[in-house]
């Protein structure tokens, strides 16, 4: 199989060389340029050491050897493109000054490890797709590689920057950032959400300057940082130059757990994801057991040794002849630090892929891509398996940065899961977070507008992102019960909000109830008033033989006296909760009750005109309304009331219901009239009787004063008239309970009328002035006074 790294690179092309090392054949060719990755050439060399495994494995590849050959792509899409052709044409004999290698051309590779970077993997994958040569590589995040139209035989061991931009979402959302920023290389990858900034490492400086000045000016206080390591370095290296505020960094997997970085103190506190770190066996062994004598096998190993330890190999430079005295175990290099193989386990899997496809069918030409995708085993603890886009199962570390014994250092405090069934960040329990603070985990807030409080919702502001709201209060009559509501709801109609506007509550019920003050002025009026119809009761029975009381028809007065106590307390009726029962009740009570006092009064005003008619010479009145006439009159009146209140109660009685319209913030519970008709009929009824009392009372104020109670009557309808008048505009519009209030006093106010005008001039002569309660007195005619 072959292996692709940007490790080193010469500006000569280095022979091809050919040796016996640990039991197996190995090639290396490779073009470079005057630099070497101690990074990328320890990935190298994790593929050497998982061959050297499997060959030594009797359960995978047995009686197989597996050889390799290992290309330098210096990170250049234009080299790794010539060795994506080479890999498909077979390795050409490019000089080769030795009998060991092939003088003829090899045949095409059956797999492939590598590249590194996303660019540099999507030229290749193009081409080596063609002819069916997978590729799998360890470090291109690339979510586009998971095309298999385009890219039918690339896989890859690390996770799509898909899954990584779906962690950072769910962590950003797990801390309530709304407002942020984010920086992303100018390639295939990133993110953006507040303001989006992309740059690339070759671009001018001024480009760099003006990313920096956005991060430095910008209100967010989060900045996801969705770069390459060499991209963040430069950056990195700018902002230290003018550091902006403390920023909360969400770093990707290219450099989170770059150790290189952690001398950025402003970078205290970030958190991001990276694959997680495993353990390789032997590994470390294996770097380590490194010669003079060995690095001389390998260009690549010669090149380390000598940068290394500053000394020649070979003696062909000024620098130092190398000796057996260095003592690779005693270096701290990014070769020898084994504390985060992460990417180097990625190469580790992805060779024993390569090497569980090639045992389940030895490939030739195409057949070793269609046997990858049925790959699926478990090396470390990590289990290995591809996708129908040539993925692995999305699983990261979220790594924090802390500051241990006075130095940063990476700390795993969660982990994410893709493979499970709700994809959540789950915390260490061991491992708490930190951020710039350094001791304690203090959430940075980075909102543009904070959140909109319960009662309130969300309004955004014009000409800014949808994170820019202002939050404007719920309208009358709706609320709204979880933060940061889009959306104000109206509450039921017997519902209303608090004075937060958080939550619906009920309305209160408002009605005339006995223990207002209103009900109790009102009740003992009410009682006040038919003590005061008792006590004339007991007055005229007392004197009962007396003129003033025999001469003013006592049988009509005792009813109407009856009747005006009835009147009196049928106000009670209407205080207290409504219901279907009272409402019936007190409208009826009132229409009969008060019919019942004006045909008594119409009686006796009847009475009083036919008595002096009847003194007239041949006058025969009286014997057409005596006693028993009086009687049926009164009750014919009556009569014609109590069909009224028949036919309303029958057809549509007056029933309790909750008045909704008046009041916006409370209930008015009332009795509605059923019909209008009904209830105006009985009003009528009453007014048109009153107005017949007036009319003949008025007719005969004329007669002599001293027997004359017709002026008594006429004042009372007069009153009464008045009261009922003022009672129809003051009923239609008085709000709520007042409206029942006015019923009452109108009731009331009638009823004093009757009674103080009719009967408490004869009390006064019966109590204060008895020489006046003779016959001779109420006989004598005197000229009644105009009215």
């Amino acid at each position: 199989m072959a292996g692709i790294y940007p490790a080193a690179c010469k500006t000569n092309l280095v022979s091809c060389r050919e040796s016996v090392f640990y039991s197996f054949t190995f090639i290396y060719f490779f073009s470079i340029f005057n630099s070497m990755v101690f990074r990328e050439l320890r990935l190298s060399r994790a593929m050497e050491f998982a061959i050297h495994e499997i060959n030594n494995r009797t359960d995978l590849l047995p009686g197989i050897t597996l050889g390799y050959e290992m290309h330098d792509s210096c990170a250049a899409v234009p080299m790794a493109i010539k060795v994506a052709f080479q890999f498909a044409n077979g390795i050409e004999r490019f000089f080769n000054d030795s009998d060991s290698c092939s003088k003829y051309g090899a045949a095409a590779v059956p797999a492939l490890v590598g590249e590194s970077g996303s660019t540099p993997s999507i030229s290749m994958a193009r081409i080596l797709g063609l002819f069916g040569i997978p590729q799998v590589s360890p470090y291109a995040t690339c979510a586009c590689l998971s095309d298999k139209r385009q890219y039918p035989a690339f896989f890859r061991t690390i996770p799509s920057d898909h899954h990584q931009a779906a962690a950072l979402a769910k962590l950003v959302k797990y801390f309530g950032w709304t407002w942020i920023g984010a920086v992303r290389t100018a390639q295939e990858e990133g993110i953006c959400v507040e303001y989006s900034e992309a740059y690339y490492r070759t671009q001018p400086r001024s480009k760099l300057e003006r990313v920096a000045n956005v991060i430095r000016r910008s209100t967010a206080r989060v900045i996801v940082a969705f770069l390459s390591s060499g991209d963040m370095r430069i950056i990195m290296e700018e902002l230290v130059r003018n550091p902006p505020p403390p920023l909360q960094w969400i770093g990707s997997e290219s450099w989170i757990t770059d150790p290189e970085f952690l001398k950025f103190n402003m970078c205290a506190g970030a958190v991001g994801f990276c694959v997680p770190r495993a353990v390789i066996p032997g590994f470390r062994e294996f770097l380590l057991d490194l010669t003079p004598a060995k690095a001389l096998k390998s260009p690549w190993l010669t090149e380390f040794w000598e940068r290394t330890f500053s000394c020649s190999l070979k003696g062909k430079t000024s620098a130092r002849e190398c000796d057996d005295i260095e003592d690779i175990s005693a270096v701290q290099n990014p070769y020898t630090d084994t504390s985060q193989l992460r990417i180097s386990n990625m190469v580790y899997k992805a060779t024993y892929a390569i090497a569980h496809a090639i045992h389940g069918a030895i490939c030739n030409d195409t057949q070793c891509d269609l046997k990858l995708c049925l790959v699926n085993f478990t090396k470390n603890g990590f289990p290995v398996s591809f996708d129908s886009k040539g993925d692995p199962v999305a699983v990261y570390e979220l790594i924090n940065w802390q500051f241990k014994k006075g130095a940063l250092d990476f700390m795993t405090v969660g982990l994410y899961d893709s493979s499970k069934p709700r994809v959540l960040i789950s915390f260490s329990s061991r491992n708490s977070m930190n951020n710039c603070k350094r001791m304690k985990l203090i959430v940075p807030v980075s909102v543009c507008s904070e959140s909109c409080p319960l009662g309130t919702r969300k309004a955004v502001q014009k000409g800014k992102p949808i994170c820019c709201y202002d939050c404007i209060p719920c309208a009358e009559g709706e609320i709204s019960n979880t933060t940061d509501s889009l959306d104000c709801i109206h509450c039921p109609s017997e519902f209303w909000p608090n004075k937060r506007r958080d939550s619906c509550l009920p309305k209160p019920v408002e009605f005339l109830s006995w223990d207002s003050t209103l009900s109790i002025i009102l009740t003992a009026f009410s009682v006040a008033g038919a003590i005061m119809a008792l006590s004339v009761a007991g007055v005229f029975y007392k004197h009962r033989t007396s003129p003033i009381v025999r001469a003013n028809n006592s049988e009509l007065s005792f009813l109407l006296l009856f009747a005006l106590a009835l009147c009196f307390l049928c106000s009670l009726t209407f205080i207290g909760q409504p219901s279907q029962w009272s409402c019936m009740l007190r409208h009826t009570a009132f229409g009969i009750t008060f019919v019942l006092c004006i045909s008594c009064v119409l009686g006796k005003t009847i009475v009083v005109l036919m008595a002096f008619r009847a003194t007239l010479p041949g006058s025969n009145v009286m014997k057409w309304f005596g006693p028993p006439q009086q009687r049926l009159s009164v009750l014919a009146f009556t009569l014609i009331q109590v069909l009224n209140c028949i036919i309303w109660l029958t057809l549509s009685p007056p029933f309790p219901f909750k008045n909704l319209n008046h009041y916006k913030e409370r209930i008015i519970l009332e009795c509605g009239l059923g019909s209008a008709v009904g209830f105006w009929a009985v009003l009528g009824y009453i007014g048109v009787l009153a107005l017949l009392c007036f009319v003949l009372a008025f007719l005969a104020r004329k007669l002599p004063d001293n027997f004359n109670e017709a002026k008594f009557i006429t004042f009372s309808m007069l009153i009464f008239c008045a009261v009922w008048i003022t009672f129809i505009p003051a009923y239609v519009s008085s709000p709520g309970k007042f409206t029942v209030a006015v019923e009452i006093f109108a009731i009331l106010a009638s009823s004093f009328g009757l009674i103080i005008c009719i009967f408490v001039p004869k009390c006064f002569i019966i109590i204060f002035k008895p020489e006046q309660n003779t016959k001779k007195h109420l006989m004598a005619k005197l000229p009644s006074k105009a009215l």
